[in-house]
Order: structure tokens, then C-alpha cells, then sequence
């Protein structure tokens, strides 16, 4: 019986003759090399794009802020409004304890609450529909509300019907146009 042992018979199993092996075919490297391409396609697609997946995020973000401070309004009975934007009245830019600029404020809601005054990504801008400020209570009905956030040429919208709490606009609405921003 022939082995692959030294001293055995050539020809035997794989091995075709002293010291030669039988190599891959180049047909045999050309699928390998398609299923590679095609698997690296499937997770470049699967992949999420970052300025997207951080614009969702500072949304989600947002509107857990909104409703906290909504629930703190109706608590306390006092109105509380969220603006945009890192000035105040005077046009000055307005900066928090540590002296970081600040992209956002809540008026009306007390300092031990701890709400952040700024976006965890800073390119982030932020503009109410229709009004300069969206108001949060102390009234358990609002008027119906719209804020667009956007990044990088992206944006996304956030509403409430005044009822409902907060949530990401699935449908473009009338909303207004930030600099740079494109509907995703």
C-alpha cells in the first residue's frame, strides 16, 4: 500500500511525483477573491454613516432634555423654554461654569436639575420652526411644535403634536432651511 512516507511509491495521495504539489487553479483564486469583494461589500453597506448615527444621537438626546424639563414644568407649575444657539439677549456669547461655550439653555428649570447646556458633537446646530424658542409647559397641552437639527449636511426634525411627547419627524414637514443641511 502506498504512504507518503519517504521510500513509498510517487503518485500516491496528494503528492504527484518527488517533491511536487498540486497548487490552487487560477479559477479557484478568482472565486475566493469574488466572495471576498462581495462580502466586504454587504459590510460596507451594513456599516452606519457616522455624521448620521451622531446626529440620531444628539436627537434621541434632545428629546429626553425636553420631556425632563416638561415634566420639571408641569411639576413646578412654572413655564419653562428651551432655546438655540450660544447667545443671549445682549448678543453676547453666553459660556457655562467651566467657561465652554454654551449651544443650548433651558430658562425655568432650577441649576440642581443638571440639565447640559451643550451638544455632545459641537458642529451640531439647532433652529425652532416658526418661533425663536420651543415652550415647555406648565401646561399639560402645547401648541404644536418643531425644532430641525443639523450636521454636516444632514438634519433630521423633531416634533410634538403639543399632546404627545416629543419624537423624530418620519415625514418632511415645512421645516426651515439650516445652512448646509440637505434631508437625509
Amino acid at each position: 500500500m502506498p504512504t507518503s512516507v519517504p521510500g513509498s511509491k510517487p503518485g500516491a495521495g496528494w503528492l504527484r511525483g518527488p517533491g511536487r504539489t498540486r497548487g490552487f487553479t487560477i479559477v479557484e483564486l478568482l472565486i475566493v477573491i469574488a466572495v471576498v469583494a462581495v462580502a466586504v461589500s454587504l459590510v460596507a453597506v451594513a456599516l452606519p454613516d457616522g455624521e448620521a448615527a451622531k446626529l440620531d444621537e444628539e436627537g434621541e438626546r434632545l428629546i429626553a432634555l425636553l420631556e425632563t424639563a416638561r415634566a420639571e414644568s408641569r411639576v413646578s407649575g412654572a413655564p419653562v423654554i428651551w432655546l438655540p444657539g450660544s447667545t443671549g439677549e445682549s448678543g453676547q456669547a453666553l459660556s457655562d461654569l467651566q467657561g465652554r461655550p454654551v449651544h443650548f439653555r433651558f430658562v425655568g428649570v432650577p441649576a440642581q436639575a443638571g440639565l447640559p447646556s451643550r451638544w455632545l458633537d459641537a458642529r451640531v446646530v439647532a433652529q425652532v420652526v416658526g418661533a425663536p424658542s420651543v415652550v415647555l409647559g406648565p401646561s399639560a397641552i402645547l401648541r404644536a411644535q418643531r425644532i430641525v437639527l443639523g450636521l454636516e449636511g444632514r438634519r433630521i426634525e423633531l416634533f410634538t403634536d403639543g399632546l404627545s411627547p416629543f419624537a423624530v419627524a418620519t415625514e418632511p414637514g415645512d421645516a426651515a432651511v439650516l445652512p448646509n443641511a440637505t434631508p437625509r
